[in-house]
């Protein structure tokens, strides 16, 4: 039988039941195996439940302190009670200045009182009870992760000035650098938001007219990482030329806005305006020869595409290669059989094939094919090879060259490449 004695409203603070008659403090701390928060109880006695009752201050020193405690006890340990219980006449009972000596020894969960309102700069001191006369029952659990992230920032040398803290938060990258950005005005200092907003104005006009195209190759959602790299590199050089007081993460933050909502942009785009916006034809009128074409993965998957449908040959491939990419599925060909002719796009080594046909086999020998080697200059080489081949064949991708028939030559061509 478990009757609550003792309860602060904020429902995390520690309470003090009575279990079979005995006094007990009961905290919920962490989770068990299967992700369900952890109780933990121990002993008390009448003086401690006074003291708790009474003084807010102590009673969260106690819970920063014991906190430790049920974390070394994991998922299935059992809280070291003995360890607990010696907290308490030290906490609870002994004088200000034997608490701060104490807490000079044990571990303890700054952030916990942190965020009840702790006087940062007493507890970096060392004067853990003068810290706490500020403390609240209410929690602010930004407070305590505002103060982990200035640390981690520290902990690199990184040194933020208020303008600079104002766009992190404006982009709601100030507690964590990973988190995708966006604009959030109101997260800004009031006072700030106008000078925040003439650094976002400097970065909209300096990716003003660029675009993060999709990469297929590594999904459907994927985006090219050479676009990314271009636009992120012409924002920070702009933002650091006009406001060369900015520290490194706020610029950094900046082009990671602008290249996220491009990115975003180009995903929630068709993929027959992906194309257009490449810069690449995605119609095939005028004269366009191409009727058929069957495209085939390293799988042996294939699709067909046919002049009469509703998509360009391009959109349909590359859809083709979002949906089957992958790294054990990297090599793609694209075959009109009734030309006799294709290309295979080897996505492993930036490489394309080039393949006629010479002679049709006969039954009494096999077809010949001459097969010319290229190197490929990303996803941009490749979608102009695409675009070209389903406009005009092999012979409108000569141009594109230069064209290897010894695989050798290829080869050593490729090492040198990739060594640059």
């Amino acid at each position: 039988m478990r009757d609550i004695v003792f309860t602060r409203q904020s429902g995390w603070i520690p309470s003090v039941v009575r279990e079979d008659g005995e006094l007990k403090l009961m905290l919920g701390a962490g989770a068990d195996a299967n992700h369900e928060p952890r109780t933990f109880t121990f002993s008390i006695s009448e003086a401690h439940l006074a003291v708790i009752r009474e003084d807010l201050a102590r009673h969260l020193l106690l819970w920063s302190a014991v906190l430790p405690l049920c974390d070394a006890a994991g998922t299935r340990g059992r809280l070291d009670e003995s360890a607990a219980v010696a907290l308490l006449d030290p906490i609870l009972l002994a004088a200000p200045a034997d608490v701060d000596a104490l807490f000079r020894r044990i571990p303890w969960d700054k952030g916990r009182l942190i965020a009840h309102g702790a006087d940062i700069g007493l507890l970096e001191r060392g004067r853990i009870c003068a810290a706490m006369r500020t403390a609240t029952e209410t929690s602010n659990g930004q407070r305590a992760q505002e103060y982990h992230a200035d640390r981690r920032r520290a902990a690199r040398g990184a040194v933020l000035g208020p303008l600079d803290a104002a766009i992190l938060k404006y982009t709601g990258q100030y507690l964590h650098g990973a988190t995708v950005p966006r604009r959030m005005p109101d997260a800004a200092d009031p006072a700030l938001l106008p000078e925040v907003m003439r650094v976002i104005a400097t970065a909209d006009q300096a990716c003003a007219g660029m675009r993060i195209g999709r990469d297929p190759r590594r999904g459907k959602r994927a985006t090219d990482k050479r676009d990314w790299s271009r636009m992120e590199t012409a924002v920070e050089a702009a933002v650091r030329r006009e406001h060369p007081g900015l520290a490194d993460d706020a610029v950094r933050t900046v082009s990671f806005l602008m290249c996220s909502e491009a990115a975003d942009r180009s995903r929630s785009t068709p993929m027959e305006d992906d194309e257009e916006a490449a810069g690449h034809r995605a119609d095939f009128g005028g004269g366009a020869r191409k009727t058929v074409l069957s495209f085939t993965d390293d799988k042996g998957v294939e699709r067909k595409w046919l002049r009469s449908g509703p998509r360009s040959a391009t959109a349909e491939f590359w859809e083709f290669v979002g949906d089957r990419s992958a790294a054990d599925n990297e090599v793609f060909t694209i075959e009109d059989e009734e030309m006799g002719e294709g290309i295979q796009l080897h996505f492993y080594a930036d490489s394309i094939a080039r393949i006629t046909t010479l002679r049709e086999g006969d039954g009494r020998s096999d077809p010949e094919y001459r097969v010319e080697y290229g190197l490929v200059d990303g996803i941009g080489g490749y979608r102009k090879l695409v675009s070209a081949f389903a406009r005009g064949g092999c012979a409108a991708l000569e141009q594109h060259g230069p064209w290897m028939l010894d695989v050798a030559e290829f080869e050593r061509a490729r090492r040198r490449r990739d060594t640059r």
